[in-house]
């Protein structure tokens, strides 16, 4: 399992509008093959209320960066949401290094 991880700094006052943006949105990646999970949590630090931690679960490193990244309903979710972010987020990938029980 690999985790993608991305902190979304939404242009203040556009908060709302990005929340109802990815809303739309979820579906496009949803369906996406590897495709496992995904959360959208945002900041409760004091001036941080414009930032969301987007963490999704892939099957593969590829079934995001080839897959989801080369397809369709990317352009789509690229439409709907890259507007938003000042700046542009990194998005990092992550696998398991220690499990808990």
């Amino acid at each position: 399992m690999i985790l993608e991880s991305a902190l979304l700094d939404v242009r203040p006052g556009l908060e709302d509008d990005f929340l109802a943006a990815f809303t739309e949105a979820r579906p496009l990646i949803a369906v996406q093959r590897g495709f496992r999970s995904l959360e959208l949590r945002r900041c409760l630090d004091q001036g941080r209320g414009s930032r969301f931690l987007l963490q999704v679960e892939w099957e593969t490193l590829e079934d995001h960066t080839e897959g989801f990244r080369r397809s369709a309903e990317y352009q789509r979710w690229r439409e709907l949401l890259h507007r938003f972010y000042e700046p542009f987020p990194e998005v990092e990938h992550y696998s398991e290094a220690l499990l808990t029980a």
